[in-house]
């Protein structure tokens, strides 16, 4: 089997902006993008200074936190069953989860602790004065994650991703959108997180439950990322992120798409269950002519409705706010 390919990277005097990321449609690590910031500093000075300083950040809200017992290997995902999950959930303070990745740092076989996606503006307010991102002008709120060596299993994001290593360092393995069927994804309203879960592990491409996992391994991007790096996602770009050393940190930023209009185009993964209850009890012709359609209108490079005037073409013709509140009634009308 090959070996990943490494992604594509630049360094942080690049010249970027978030439009030239998105136009770019493929991932980009940017090393050393936020290796100024005075937490990324202190990290690498040691584990206890960078603690102790966000500690002192703390507002005392509680924040998500998965706790997973040492046999879990860090890795967050389903019980044996299918039925639940391998993590018990807390809502603790940021200090007292920090105060207990220190205390498991000691052991030699410690459970997994991951504090997941909390909102720096409720969580750590101080943060946001000296840690600021221009490439994104102060227009996205970030999101913490730490932990010990956990790992996130293989999802996507709806939405732009940048993230952002503060402390220890994470290995990224990235799939393209169009390796889904190879990578054996579990239930789509009922995974650990907020986005449906790989089920396959890519350090054990030999499982023969999963032999299709191979392909996906050999069209697989990897970088391995320290303080101060960053990595830019695509939306539906799938992600396995294995966190590397006894104490971990991360601020990531999600974005939505907008269009010409400035509609933000967060629908889509509606569309996806909606499309499911739609089309996919049709009889198979019914089910084509339908994916036929949607390729026409939703999907299709072209004008679909070139040949009426443009003053005539309702919904699919420019789109005015008029044009898009149109498309929300009748959106609501036919659910």
């Amino acid at each position: 089997m090959a070996a990943p390919q490494a992604i594509e990277q630049t360094g942080a005097g690049a010249a970027l902006d978030r439009a030239a990321l998105m136009s770019r449609g493929r991932p980009l690590v940017i090393r050393g993008l936020v290796r100024d910031w005075p937490l990324v500093r202190l990290a690498g000075t040691s584990d206890t200074a960078f603690a102790e300083r966000l500690a002192a950040l703390d507002s005392g809200q509680p924040v998500d936190t998965l706790l997973m017992p040492p046999e879990a290997e860090g890795l967050v995902g389903y019980n044996a069953a299918l039925d639940g999950f391998n993590y018990e959930h807390y809502r603790i303070p940021l200090t007292l989860g920090l105060q207990r990745l220190a205390s498991y740092s000691r052991v030699d076989r410690p459970p997994g602790l991951a504090i997941q996606s909390a909102p720096i503006a409720t969580c750590a307010p101080g943060f946001l004065e000296h840690h600021a991102l221009p490439l994104l002008e102060g227009q996205v709120q970030p999101r913490l994650w730490i932990g010990n060596r956990v790992t996130t299993p293989t999802h996507f994001d709806s939405q732009h991703n940048i993230a952002c290593v503060v402390c220890g360092r994470r290995r990224f393995t990235l799939f393209p959108p169009e390796q889904l069927p190879n990578l054996y994804i579990g239930p789509l309203d009922f995974a650990p997180t907020s986005a449906m879960i790989g089920m396959a592990r890519p350090d054990r491409p030999d499982d023969p439950r999963f032999p299709r996992l191979k392909q996906a391994l050999a069209a697989a991007q990897v970088a391995e990322l320290g303080p101060g790096d960053a990595i830019y996602m695509p939306p539906l770009w799938w992600h396995h992120v294995e966190s590397l050393e006894r104490l971990n940190a991360l601020v990531n930023y999600w974005w939505l798409s907008v269009d010409e209009q400035g509609y933000t185009t967060g629908h889509a993964l509606s569309a996806l269950f909606h499309g499911i209850l739609a089309y996919r009890g049709l009889p198979p012709a019914e089910r084509a002519g339908w994916k036929r359609l949607l390729e026409h209108y939703a999907f299709g490079d072209g004008d679909p409705l070139e040949h009426i005037p443009q003053e005539r073409r309702g919904v699919s013709g420019t789109r005015t706010p008029q044009v898009l509140e149109r498309l929300r009634e009748l959106a609501k009308r036919h659910l």
